[in-house]
């Protein structure tokens, strides 16, 4: 499983997924609206809204000495594009957007004879943004937390999933993994970390996650290549939290009503990543404290 197309591959995640991927030795192609910052690989612009535009792409091979031009379907696609958070645009844009691309990215994947694709869900769809009057059900959060989208985005996550569900029904041959990413975060994003200390209510929304961009790249490789078949999903985050105060006392200051599932201990994350380490093999390499 050598040859990718990326959606989204100039996004914050995407950029980190390419990159990753060309520098274990994938030939990847990004699809995107806009040409990346990070240019590692070849980039074909296309209107993901546009079912047609997304066939094309997935059958395009380049020109004539074109890196790329060595395949024309690839041999999995990794959907990342999307209007990457609520607030961003109108409600009804970032549903409609969100819904239709990943409609179409996922028909066209199956049209063209791609067996695996995984692609981008979010921690939104867990409840978030969490408060004290919107509490989690319980910490660690894990896979079996409630659905509870509360924005147009999330909503439009939780969609994606029930469509990724349904067309594996359909096509009982592919592989759907979805990736409910936490909060993503690049080297650079550190220094704000600092200003968030005095205050646990800053980011109480996600229950203080994250992830490093490098680890979201990591967590794609992985899911390339897992032995499965059907539809699946994970929540993908970092080993720790934002904050330097453990985990345990920021849950009895800011949500002292909610239940542990099990023992928290020091900043160890409270969006679970033991599904993701048992089936995955993924283990979080980066954090805010090894920049």
């Amino acid at each position: 499983m050598k040859n990718i197309v990326v959606t989204g591959g100039s996004g914050k995640a995407g950029r980190a997924v390419c990159r990753g991927l060309v520098e274990h030795g994938y030939s990847v192609l990004n699809v995107d609206a806009q040409a990346s910052r990070d240019p590692v690989c070849p980039f074909y612009k296309v209107d993901l809204n546009d079912l047609g535009q997304v066939v094309d792409a997935l059958q395009w091979s380049g020109g004539k000495d074109h890196p790329f031009r060595k395949f024309r379907t690839p041999d999995a696609v990794v959907h990342l594009a999307a209007i990457p958070a609520p607030d961003l645009m109108p409600d009804d844009v970032i549903f409609r957007n969100n819904v239709v691309t990943t409609y179409n990215v996922f028909d066209a994947a199956i049209r063209v004879g791609v067996k695996r694709i995984v692609w981008a869900s979010s921690e939104t769809t867990l409840g978030l943004p969490f408060s004290p009057s919107n509490p989690p059900s319980y910490v660690p959060i894990d896979e079996d937390h409630p659905m509870r989208p509360e924005s147009a985005y999330s909503l439009s996550k939780d969609l994606g999933e029930e469509m990724a569900r349904q067309m594996q029904r359909w096509n009982p041959e592919t592989t759907f993994i979805g990736l409910r990413l936490s909060n993503v975060m690049e080297p650079s994003d550190y220094d704000r970390f600092s200003s968030w200390q005095d205050d646990p209510h800053v980011r109480e929304w996600n229950c203080w996650g994250y992830i490093d961009a490098r680890d979201c790249a990591q967590a794609v490789r992985k899911a390339l290549h897992v032995d499965l078949v059907g539809a699946d999903h994970f929540i993908i985050a970092n080993a720790d939290t934002v904050m330097e105060q453990e985990s345990a006392e920021l849950m009895k200051t800011v949500f002292p009503d909610v239940q542990f599932k099990r023992e928290i201990k020091g900043r160890e994350t409270l969006l679970s990543i033991e599904k993701a380490r048992h089936f995955l093999g993924y283990e979080p390499e980066f954090n805010f404290k090894q920049i």
